[in-house]
Order: structure tokens, then C-alpha cells, then sequence
């Protein structure tokens, strides 16, 4: 059906009262594998996935209308992720490149993650080369920059971001259908940086928030994370754990699902020397997969009230 549609004799036969099959169409792109697969990847999000789901909708409906003749002008795939670290971005951005590949989009699925640092120099003529240079590299797929607001820095007179910014724009727009462009950031900062930078917010397709997790779904992120490692939480330590988060999620920096990772890191170090302090040494393998409460209340989160070190990006 869908090599029918792309075909121009069969299009100038068509008439305004023919039935076309969606739902064929929509099961020959295999997109809904690639939704159940983000669906289960991420806890929670719901709204994200139902901002994917209605995004492919769209790509799905424009490529038919497309393939019968019917245009309504492209549509702009440039988007905003806005939220907190930890919160599945990148995840979501590679699915999103997935969906797009498959629909005919773009002519990778490949993600390239870049940041300030990837895209601007530190002396005069070194800014241009190095953003083209990443654009070019991320041709026909897709260019995902994190902390994308630190690139317009207003407090720094002559700056080179608002360089790479001007080069960004205008590639934005004359290869959007080359190149899908995402923007990540903590959500206050990339709207000052919008308000700062107005042409950049016209080029924006859609902005997807990401939405803190909340203590449950931080539960079920950490059981997932403990099982994958082959470990797992007594009942006491599953309570201390969740007191954890409550604590923990209060506390500058605090990254979502990283963090949730780190302190299952450094909990399983505590359970490590732990095990190692033991007087006789002998152990079982219930004693080896078994994280204890006294492994997370040792925390800095409980004794001082402070967060353990770790990342703050």
C-alpha cells in the first residue's frame, strides 16, 4: 500500500472519497515497536509518550498526504526537551530519530549528543569551524545539545555562543530537512534563553517537558536498577531507601534517575566492605546479593543531611 501511494499514477487517480488504510500504513512503518520499546524503557513520563505518539501521528499523516499530492507545508521537526538531568532525554531523543528514520525523515537514526564545549572555541575563529564541523558530522540524523541555554551567555561580553548560535539558526532553517535539531535544558533557562534569542524559539517544532519523577517512580527505577545488577533490597533497606529519595530529592543537584543510580553505586560499596568487615569472612550467595538498610542509611543524606558527592550535571 505504502509503494502504492508514492506512486504519481496511482496519486492523479485518486479520488477525494477514497479510503486510505492508516492503520496498514501506520503497521508497515513498525513505529508502534519503537513506542512500546520507549514505553518500556521509561518509567512514568506519560505525557512525554503521549507527546511522542502524537508527533509520529502527525509525521505518519503528512507523509500520506504528501504521497496523494497534498501539502500543507513542512513540517518543523526541531524540538525543546525541558526538565532536570536523569530524566531519559537522551532515550527519548534516540527514539524520536528512530521514528523519524522510519518514516522517512531523516536518512540516519543516529544521535549525536553535544554540549557548549563541542560547539564553541576559545579564541577568535575557532567557534565557526568547530559547529560546522558537528553539523556536518550530524547530517541526515539528528543533533541533541544538552544545556543547550549556556550557549548564549549575556553576562560575557563578546562571547563566541552567540556565534555558534547565528550558525545553528541559520542551518535550522535551511537544512531542516536535513538535519532535526533538539534543544535540552533545564526548563527556566532555556526560556530565558528563547526570550534571548526569539529567531531561535520560531524554529522550534515542539517543546516536550520532562517532569520530575516522583518518589514511586523513583522506586521502581531503583528495584529495575538493583535487578539488572543482580542484587536486590531486604524489606528494611527497600523502607530506607525510599526514605532516601524523600530526602535526597530536596537536595541541590539532585539528577533523577542518575542519582538514583550513583547512591545504588555507592550502596553497593558500602555492602562490599561490609561484607568484607565481617569476622569470619564466610558468606553466602543470599548475603552477596542482598543490599541491607545499614548500606543506605550510612549515607551523608542521613548523618549530615547533606547530598554524597557525586556529578552535578
Amino acid at each position: 500500500m505504502s509503494e502504492q501511494l508514492l506512486d504519481k499514477d496511482v496519486i492523479s487517480a485518486v479520488s477525494d472519497d477514497t479510503t486510505i488504510d492508516l492503520e496498514a500504513a501506520f503497521s508497515e512503518s513498525k513505529v508502534q515497536n519503537i513506542l512500546d520499546q520507549l514505553d518500556q524503557e521509561l518509567v512514568g513520563l506519560q505525557s512525554v509518550k503521549n507527546k511522542i505518539k502524537e508527533m509520529a501521528a502527525l509525521l505518519l499523516v503528512d507523509r500520506v498526504r504528501k504521497s496523494l499530492g497534498l501539502t500543507a507545508g513542512a513540517v518543523t521537526l526541531h524540538m525543546t526537551f525541558l526538565g532536570n538531568p536523569g530524566m531519559g532525554k537522551t532515550t527519548v531523543a534516540m527514539r524520536m530519530a528512530e521514528i523519524l528514520h522510519r518514516l522517512g525523515y531523516i536518512r540516519r537514526e543516529n544521535v549525536i549528543l553535544v554540549t557548549r564545549d563541542d560547539l564553541v572555541g576559545q579564541g577568535i575563529g575557532q567557534t565557526a569551524p568547530k559547529t560546522r564541523e558537528v553539523l556536518n558530522n550530524a547530517m541526515g540524523g539528528v543533533l541533541l545539545i544538552d544545556e543547550a541555554y549556556t550557549l548564549f551567555r549575556p553576562d560575557h561580553p563578546g562571547d563566541f555562543g552567540l556565534e555558534a548560535i547565528e550558525i545553528l539558526m541559520q542551518v535550522m532553517e535551511n537544512q531542516r530537512d536535513n538535519l532535526v535539531v533538539i534543544l535540552a535544558g533545564y526548563k527556566e533557562q532555556m526560556e530565558h534563553f528563547f526570550h534571548s534569542n526569539p529567531g531561535m524559539n520560531s524554529r522550534i517544532g515542539l517543546h516536550i517537558e520532562f517532569n520530575d519523577y516522583s518518589v514511586n517512580d523513583l522506586m521502581i527505577i531503583a528495584k529495575s536498577i538493583v535487578k539488572e545488577q543482580n542484587y536486590s533490597f531486604s524489606p528494611d533497606a527497600e523502607k530506607a531507601f525510599a526514605e532516601y529519595l524523600i530526602r535526597r530529592r530536596i537536595m541541590p543537584h539532585f539528577a533523577n534517575a542518575r542519582s538514583v543510580r550513583n547512591a545504588i553505586d555507592r550502596a553497593r560499596l558500602r555492602q562490599a566492605n561490609r561484607l568484607l568487615m565481617m569476622r569470619d569472612r564466610k558468606v553466602t550467595k543470599q548475603d552477596l546479593i542482598t543490599i541491607e538498610a545499614q548500606d543506605i542509611l550510612a549515607s551523608r543524606v542521613f548523618k549530615e543531611g547533606v547530598p554524597d558527592c557525586e556529578p552535578q550535571n
